[in-house]
């Protein structure tokens, strides 16, 4: 699997994403997957805020939440049944404002590779909008899948057998994460100004039509549901 990120300008609030990616990405070939960072979609959709304080801040995290809880650092937030940081807002790169998370990544994902296959003549083409995630207890930001298109996002052993011939039953591999994670360790978090990055020869099933509800598990069936259902009974 390769890895090819692309240096950019900074892109503008409302710019048109295709164009753009048009003018640093002149070839894409089958069976590639191309990552965009949500930063640049949440712009050209406009989704920008002037920040004024704190307390407008606040506000704005508890309405883009389905759940907030303030911790010592950050609102603990759920935002698209995932656990996040302020429900996804951004201040990093983006000049005294805020930046939401987009509209509906999955939409945007499924929009965009169609023009993109148009375009550079492809059939089988993967999208990813990256954004970044934490996982408990383990230090640094990742990267974390807000919505794909293209492939199949998750890949299940279940029935299958391992290398001594026992069945798997509950095993599955995120692809969609584990992708974006790869790229973002390319693309970088700082100033390195590389919004997008070309993933070839990856071992992914490509599919036009996903189900986009794969990558999610519901809250009670999740491992973790039993002590964050209890955090509170257990704090001393």
């Amino acid at each position: 699997m390769k890895i090819k990120t692309f240096k950019t300008r900074v892109f503008c609030e409302n710019e048109e994403i295709a164009s753009f990616i048009f003018k640093y990405i002149k070839k894409i070939r089958e069976k590639s997957i191309l990552v965009i960072t949500s930063k640049i979609i949440a712009l050209s959709e406009g989704r920008v805020v002037n920040y004024k304080s704190e307390k407008q801040k606040n506000k704005l995290i508890k309405k883009e939440s389905d759940f907030a809880l303030k911790t010592k650092y950050v609102w603990l937030t759920i935002k698209n049944n995932t656990i996040m940081a302020n429900a996804g807002i951004d201040e990093s790169n983006a000049k005294g404002k805020l930046i939401l998370l987009p509209k509906n990544s999955f939409i945007f994902a499924k929009k965009i590779r169609s023009l993109l296959c148009i375009h550079y003549k492809v059939k089988n083409l993967g999208i990813i909008i990256s954004d970044s995630g934490l996982i408990p207890f383990r230090n640094g930001v990742i990267g974390m899948a807000s919505g794909y298109a293209g492939f199949v996002g998750v890949k299940k052993y279940k029935g299958e057998k391992d290398i001594f011939g026992r069945k798997f039953i509950f095993s599955k591999t995120n692809i969609a994460d584990s992708l974006t994670t790869a790229a973002t360790v390319c693309m970088g978090e700082g100033k390195e100004q590389q919004p997008l990055a070309l993933i070839t020869n990856a071992p992914v099933i490509f599919k036009k039509k996903i189900n986009t509800k794969e990558i999610t598990i519901n809250f009670k069936e999740d491992m973790f549901y039993p002590m964050l259902k209890n955090i509170n009974a257990k704090k001393k």
